[in-house]
Parts: structure tokens; sequence; C-alpha cells
């Protein structure tokens, strides 16, 4: 039998097609895995910690064991502002608007953190009347607040306030500390759209536009919410203000 040399030739240099490779869909997949494992290791560190009393030198370990956490919780915060953001860019980031109670939020912020407050002996004063509600994103605006206070809690000098008001058919959320303040580079940062970030501004500056973007989709009759960051206030350090119509 004779055999095309020149078939045989083509058929040798003829690869396999390749996969197209959604890396979006991979990126999402993966932080909703590292999300999953960072939820087991948060309840292990808390299990852990409530078996503290019984260790020798139970103060050294329980801090260590609360910075732990605490990275743990800014890890998982990064996480959610990554995937929310993936999100918004495929327009698969729809409100579900419902009824809050503010004072919640940060009850359960406390909770949460109360490893690292307590071990740093942070004074946390939570100054929202507890049947103060409004009507916003439940999910959305819990992951916006939570990272600010997170923040609040590494660069405070011992104190954060937290208050909550309507004023014009608005509602205001300050939570405030006596740490440094803000640096003039958040402050001028605080505006700048998503391809002004750099790498130098880090997880700062996604934390920045992520606030934004939250309170931005928040929109009734030509008014949308906003956020603001100022130094000063009672406490002298950093003010975060989110504003929703």
């Amino acid at each position: 039998m004779l055999v095309n040399d020149n078939m045989t030739s083509l058929d040798d240099n003829i690869k396999p097609s390749k996969d197209t490779v959604d890396y979006a869909l991979i990126l999402t997949s993966a932080v909703h895995d590292m999300k999953n494992s960072l939820c087991l290791l948060l309840q292990s560190i808390e299990s852990i910690s409530a078996d503290m009393n019984t260790v020798p030198e139970k103060d050294k370990h329980a801090a260590k064991l609360a910075d732990l956490h605490y990275e743990v919780l800014r890890l998982n915060s990064s996480l959610i502002q990554v995937l929310s953001l993936y999100r918004d860019e495929k327009d698969q980031l729809p409100l579900n608007i419902a009824e809050c109670f503010i004072a919640d939020y940060f009850n359960e912020f406390c909770i949460t953190n109360q490893l690292y407050s307590d071990n740093n002996n942070i004074e946390i004063n939570i100054d929202i009347d507890p049947d103060l509600a409004w009507y916003c994103d439940h999910n959305l605006v819990s992951y916006l607040l939570s990272d600010v206070f997170i923040n609040a809690l590494r660069y405070s000098k011992g104190k954060i306030m937290v208050t909550a008001s309507i004023l014009d058919n608005q509602l205001f959320i300050e939570i405030s500390d006596n740490g440094s303040g803000y640096p003039e580079s958040m402050l001028e940062a605080q505006h700048n759209s998503m391809a002004a970030l750099s790498c130098k501004q880090g997880r700062t500056g996604l934390g920045l536009y992520f606030a934004r973007l939250i309170a931005n989709a928040h929109k009734i009759k030509g008014k949308k919410g906003h956020i603001s960051l100022t130094n000063g206030g009672p406490l002298g350090g950093g003010i975060f203000t989110l504003t929703l119509p």
C-alpha cells in the first residue's frame, strides 16, 4: 500500500486544539474555595482561643492568636472585594434592598473581632439607636463597613467610636478612631478611578474603590450614596463616613 508522504507530514503537524481558559471563572472559583478554607481556619482559631485558659503563658499565646485571627479576617475581606468587583464588572452585582438595623452590623463586628480588640485593649463605643433602620443591601453594606471597622482596629491607639444618624432623608454612618489619621495619599486617593490604582497603594486603594462602588450603587430619586475620609473629630484620628440615600 502506497503512503502519501504529503498527507503524512500534514497529519504530523496537526496539534490538538486547546480548551479556552476562562481565567475570570477560575479566579472566582478559587476565591470561593479560599473563602471556605478561611472560614474553617477562623473556626479553628476561635476554638483554640476558647481553650486558652488551661494553657501556661496564655497571655503570650492569646496575643499571637489574636493577631492571626485579625490577619485572616483581613484576607477574607480582600477576597470578598475581589469577588464583588468581578461580579460588578460582569454586571452580576445586583442590589437586594431590605430593611437593615444599623446597630446590628457593629454588634456583630464587635463579636467577630473581640479576640483582637480584647488583646489590644481597644475600647469600642457604639452610639447608635438600636431601632435605627435603613433600606440597603445588607450583605454589601456589611462587607463595606466590616472592612472599614477592621482597619480602624488596626490603626487605632485604643479607641474607636461609631455613630449613625439620619439627616435630610440620608443615613450617615461614621467610624472614627484615635490613631494617626488617614495619610495624605489616602485622602487624595478616595476619589480615584479603578484605572488610577497602583501597586504602591496596595490593598488600601482597592478597599477605597470597593467602598465607593457599593456606596454609589445605592441610588434613589436622583441621589446616590458616597463615602468620605477626613481627619480630626472627637477622637483626633481618622474618620470614615458612609452616606446612603
